[in-house]
């Protein structure tokens, strides 16, 4: 009977402990969040911010100037010969279609460059991740974005952020 009662108790403490081991719930982060308000992640955001702006302008300059063009010929249509203004005409399309072609090249490389900042971010967090994983004996780290509801309390958004502003000032995006 003794025999029988110390398996048992056995049984039953092994039974709690491999239960505890499965009981952490897994743990998540915001990644938009940090993405976001990193400081590494907020000075990308205004070098992009500001290079589309500026692209922009650019962009609307040369359509005003494309527009008065236009205007110009449409005046001089029954003044020069149909050949010239032939001519002027396809120059004008030609104009338009290199600003379409710059526009797309300027939308193509500012997501470019927000592409590659979001994986350098990426990059440089999953090893501060990884760190303090097991460093805090976490097994399990879900993205915000994949939960449905959970507790606060299992949210390390603020102390990964913390610890991503220490080791990353900003990203090299030229």
């Amino acid at each position: 009977m003794s025999f029988l009662r110390k398996i048992l108790i056995i049984l039953f403490i092994s039974f709690f402990s491999a239960n505890s081991l499965f009981a952490d719930a897994p743990y998540f982060l915001d990644f938009k969040f940090i993405l976001n308000e990193s400081n590494a992640g907020k000075k990308a955001q205004t070098y992009l911010k500001n290079k589309l702006d500026k692209g922009i302008k650019s962009l609307n300059n040369k359509e005003k100037n494309i527009q008065e063009e236009e205007k110009k010929i449409i005046e001089q249509k029954k003044i020069i010969s149909p050949e010239e203004y032939k001519k002027k005409v396809t120059e004008l399309r030609s104009k338009v279609s290199n600003l379409q072609k710059e526009r797309n090249n300027l939308l193509n490389s500012v997501a470019t460059e927000r592409a590659k900042a979001r994986n350098e971010l990426l990059k440089n967090l999953n090893p501060i991740i990884r760190e303090y994983m097991q460093e805090k004996k976490i097994r399990m780290v879900i993205d915000k974005k994949n939960l449905l509801l959970a507790d606060e309390n299992l949210d390390i958004t603020k102390e990964i952020m913390g610890k991503l502003n220490q080791k990353l000032k900003s990203i090299k995006l030229n």
